[in-house]
């Protein structure tokens, strides 16, 4: 497993994501391809070494080979047919199911909370800095309020209601730990095996796919990226 760090530079400002850790500079670690159960495990060092002071605040960036994970609160209605051959993979994250691939861009924020107890305000925050990125990249999206009693409405929608952003996140001893996935270019149909997210009838998407509908050109993997980590990297 490759990685690239670099740090970003520390804000003087604490508004936001950047008000939510509790301080410090925030590393980015960029990889490519990373097995599912091999990034897990690096994942949770991480997590172990910020909670003993011994890492600053990261934020992983990677894609994994074709995977679904499943959430604590996952039935088994909502799983897909073994028969697709695709893994399955139980996490300790928030959320129910989602479906990883190479076309897809992951990003783990390995944060020291300020408030430990404000996950719902970090997975806003998530959401916001995720809506910027997907507005330069000409897509007009936002993040939704959760109806009492109605399905998690966590990540982000375009304008006209599909998903493009999937977030789960999992906090222990005041830090964060999974986090967010974005379709770049991926195949619509492994969706489609499973109830994603717990929403049977929700359509998911891609920023290749949108920017089509938009009449605009298909973008790279690596293009993506590079606004995710800068915004990262401007409110973080």
């Amino acid at each position: 497993m490759s990685l690239t760090t670099s740090h970003g530079e520390p804000g003087t400002a604490r508004t936001g994501l950047r008000a939510r850790r509790e301080g410090g500079p925030l590393r980015v670690v960029e990889s490519e391809l990373v097995d599912y159960a091999e990034a897990v495990a690096a994942m949770e060092q991480m997590v172990r070494d910020r909670q003993a002071g011994a890492a600053d605040d990261t934020l992983w960036i990677l894609s994994h080979p074709r995977t679904y994970t499943v959430g604590r609160r996952t039935p088994p209605e909502e799983r897909p047919d073994p028969a697709h051959g695709i893994p399955v993979v139980e996490v300790r994250r928030g959320g129910k199911l989602t479906y990883h691939s190479p076309e897809q861009i992951v990003g783990y924020p390995i944060l020291k909370l300020a408030d430990p107890r404000d996950v719902v305000g970090l997975l806003r925050d998530i959401e916001n800095l995720l809506v910027g990125v997907l507005g330069e990249l000409g897509i007009e999206a936002e993040r939704r309020d959760t109806p009492p009693g109605g399905p998690l409405l966590t990540g982000v929608w375009t304008a006209e209601g599909r998903k493009i952003v999937s977030l789960g996140m999992h906090i222990s001893r005041g830090v964060s730990a999974h986090g967010f996935s974005m379709d770049v270019d991926a195949d619509p149909a492994p969706w489609t095996w499973a109830v994603p997210c717990g929403m049977p009838d929700v359509e998911m998407t891609s920023v290749c796919r949108e920017r089509e509908r938009r009449g605009l050109a298909p973008v790279t993997q690596a293009e993506v990226r590079r606004l995710i980590v800068g915004a990262w990297r401007r409110e973080a």
